[in-house]
């Protein structure tokens, strides 16, 4: 996409909510392609399939924080030959999340249910608001329309006033509780706008400062490729990456 409509990120004053785009598109009868936007992160998938399995994944890097996010792609692998599932975590059973880049993961779990489901076109876009006084009020809508609208405790980190979700277990088990609870689509969801607002917590760090992921190990875990033990001393900072869609909502996915 081009930088034009997208500022650079100013650090420490993010003046705005921090917006991801997700969108996922059959086209043809064996083919989808996903994209993921944000502050952060551009990757695309394309995923073929016989409607039945999947039969092969190409994954495309566009913009990625750490120097070590696109060789992740690699570990994609085990999910070729999967059934298709309406759970987009199904490729969980046969991948390891925390081999892979986690945004790349996850739109490939998309890209997954959308073949099962074998619809058209699909778009997620989610907002996570500044919070005043502890608490934000993240919002997600589906094909332009509203279908969840949470608050969010950012001291208590944990979702208040929010019925079903806020029974759920904000770490540790939200996604499992999700898939269990909830009908596939609202599971879907929930989990688009639970991962958005992890995300979205890192708008206005200051991570230009950073110059290699083995500085934010021991915050962070061995949660995904590029954390873990052996990847992050040569996981360097793309520094210039970040990008500002606050007040630039339409140009996420701007090309796609």
């Amino acid at each position: 996409m081009s930088d034009a409509g997208a500022p650079v990120v100013r650090i420490g004053d993010p003046g705005g909510p921090y917006r991801r785009r997700i969108r996922t598109v059959a086209v043809d009868d064996g083919t989808v392609e996903g994209g993921l936007e944000d502050d952060f992160h551009h990757f695309e998938i394309t995923l073929r399939h016989d409607r039945e399995r999947v039969t092969s994944i190409e994954s495309r890097s566009r913009r990625w924080p750490w120097s070590t996010c696109p060789d992740a792609a690699a570990n994609l692998g085990p999910i070729e030959g999967m059934p298709l599932s309406t759970h987009c975590t199904a490729i969980a059973e046969v991948a390891d999340p925390r081999m892979n880049c986690t945004h790349q993961f996850d739109l490939t779990g998309l890209c997954v249910s959308h073949a099962a489901r074998h619809d058209q076109r699909r778009q997620y876009d989610a907002e996570l608001p500044p919070a005043v006084d502890g608490i934000t009020h993240p919002r997600l809508w589906r094909d332009g329309e509203l279908v969840l609208a949470w608050t969010l405790s950012t001291r208590e980190r944990g979702l208040v006033d929010s019925p079903p979700y806020d029974e759920a277990p904000w770490r540790g088990g939200f996604f499992r509780w999700a898939d269990a609870t909830l009908d596939p689509d609202a599971a879907e969801a929930a989990i688009v706008l639970r991962r958005a607002c992890e995300i979205g917590m890192g708008r206005g760090m200051d991570l230009e400062a950073v110059d290699s992921a083995a500085e934010l190990g021991p915050m962070m875990g061995a949660v995904c490729y590029t954390m873990q033990p052996s990847v992050m001393p040569v996981a360097f900072r793309n520094r210039g990456s970040i990008r500002d869609f606050a007040r630039h909502p339409g140009a996420l996915l701007e090309d796609q």
